[in-house]
C-alpha cells in the first residue's frame, strides 16, 4: 500500500488521556460517535455501543439529561470497552455524578453551568480523577453578547466563545481540555477550526454539526473534515449523521483512509465503469465491498472493469480483478493468476482474499 506520511504534516497539539487512549500530540486520530438511544435505557444503550465497537468506534458519547441518566453511566461503563464521554449542559451536578460513576471525559461548557464555585467543583473533581473536558461551541450556541459583537455567527465569534470557556478552567488550574467549534456550514466550520488551530494548542475534535442524512451528511462531512485533515488540523473526529450511528463510524474511517491517515483494514478501489466494460462490474463491486466490511486485513483490493486501466490498477493492489468479455482476470501482487467467469467472480475473489 502507498505510504502517505510525507503528504500531510499534522499540527502538534497537547496530548490528553481519555480512558485507555490518548488524543492530540502523537496519538492516532480517533473516530467518535454518539448514541441516539435514551441513556436511561441501559440495555439499549449498551447494545448500540457494542455495535459501534464492532464497527471500529474509538470513543463514544452519551447524552446525560437528568440524574437517572447520570447514574446509568456506571452500568454502561462496566459493559463496554471504549472510553465513555458524558454530554452535559447547564447542570454542574450531572457532571459531578457522571465523574463519580466513572465516565472518561466530560463535554461541558463551563460558562453555562453557573457561578465560579460550581465550575470549581467540576474542575477540581476532573483534575483529581484525571478526566478531560471538551468545550464544545456550535454555531447555534454562541453567547448573545458575542453574537451582538460580531453581528451574528462568525468563525471569530465561535473561537472567542470557546476560548472564553477555556479561560475559566485555566484560571482554576485545569488544562486537560479539548475544543470543538462546529457549524452546519462547511466553509464556516473550516474557517473556525483554522483560526482555533492558530490560537490554541489544545487538541481539536473536528466535525460538521447537523450535517444531514447519511448520504448528504457524509458528503458535507467528507468535504469539511477532509480539508481540515489535509491541512494537519484535527485530533479526533465525528461525522454527525441523521441515522444509525454505525454509519458515522464507517464514514469517519473512510475519510481517514482516503487521506492515508489510517491505513489499517481493507482499501477498496473500483472503477466507475464505462462503455468498454463487458461484465456486470457494479454488482460484483457492490457484493465484494459489502462482504469485505467485516474483514480485518491490511490490504488493497481492486475491482476494475476493462483492459484499459484495469490491469494497471489491479497490479498496484495486493489482489484484484480486471474485466474481460464475460469474464475477469485475477491479479495477485501484480501477476495474472487466472481467468474467472463473471458469475463467480465475486465469490472467487473473496476466497482468494481470505486465503491471503
Amino acid at each position: 500500500m502507498i505510504n502517505h506520511d510525507n503528504y500531510i504534516k499534522r499540527k502538534a497539539t497537547k496530548k490528553i488521556r481519555v480512558g485507555v487512549i490518548f488524543i492530540g500530540g502523537d496519538a492516532p486520530i480517533t473516530v467518535q460517535s454518539m448514541t441516539n438511544t435514551d441513556t436511561r435505557d441501559v440495555s439499549a444503550t449498551i447494545e448500540q455501543i457494542k455495535r459501534l465497537e464492532e464497527a471500529g468506534c474509538d470513543i463514544v458519547r452519551v447524552a446525560v439529561v437528568d440524574n437517572e441518566a447520570a447514574l446509568a453511566i456506571k452500568s454502561i461503563k462496566k459493559a463496554i470497552k471504549i472510553p465513555l464521554v458524558a454530554d452535559i449542559h447547564f447542570d454542574y451536578r450531572l457532571a459531578l455524578m457522571c465523574m463519580e460513576s466513572g465516565v472518561d471525559k466530560i463535554r461541558l461548557n463551563p460558562g453555562n453551568i453557573g457561578d465560579r464555585d460550581r465550575v470549581k467543583m467540576v474542575a477540581d473533581m476532573a483534575k483529581e480523577r484525571q478526566i478531560p473536558i471538551r468545550i464544545g461551541v456550535n454555531s447555534g450556541s454562541v453567547e448573545k453578547h458575542i453574537l451582538e459583537k460580531y453581528n451574528g455567527v462568525t468563525p471569530e465569534g465561535m473561537v472567542e466563545s470557546a476560548l472564553g470557556h477555556s479561560k475559566i478552567l485555566e484560571e482554576l488550574d485545569f488544562d486537560q481540555i479539548a475544543f470543538s467549534i462546529k457549524a452546519s456550514s462547511v466553509p464556516m466550520t473550516i474557517a473556525a477550526y483554522r483560526l482555533m488551530s492558530e490560537k490554541s494548542n489544545y487538541p481539536l475534535h473536528i466535525g460538521v454539526t447537523e450535517a444531514g442524512t447519511v448520504y448528504k451528511g457524509t458528503v458535507k462531512s467528507s468535504v469539511g473534515l477532509g480539508c481540515l485533515l489535509a491541512e494537519g488540523i484535527g485530533d479526533t473526529l465525528r461525522v454527525s449523521l441523521t441515522g444509525d450511528p454505525v454509519e458515522e463510524i464507517k464514514a469517519g474511517k473512510e475519510i481517514l483512509k482516503a487521506l492515508g491517515i489510517r491505513q489499517e483494514g481493507i482499501e477498496f478501489v473500483s472503477c466507475p465503469t464505462c462503455g468498454r466494460c463487458q461484465v456486470d462490474l457494479i454488482s460484483i463491486a457492490n457484493e465484494v465491498e459489502k462482504k469485505l466490511e467485516s474483514v480485518e486485513k491490511n490490504i488493497k483490493v481492486a475491482v476494475m472493469g476493462c483492459a484499459v486501466n484495469g490491469p494497471g490498477e489491479a497490479r498496484e493492489a495486493d489482489i484484484g480483478i480486471a474485466g474481460g468479455k464475460g469474464e475477469v482476470l485475477l491479479f495477485k501482487k501484480g501477476e495474472i493468476v487466472r481467468k474467472i467467469p463473471q458469475d463467480v467472480a465475486a465469490d472467487e475473489l473473496l476466497k482468494e482474499i481470505m486465503n491471503l
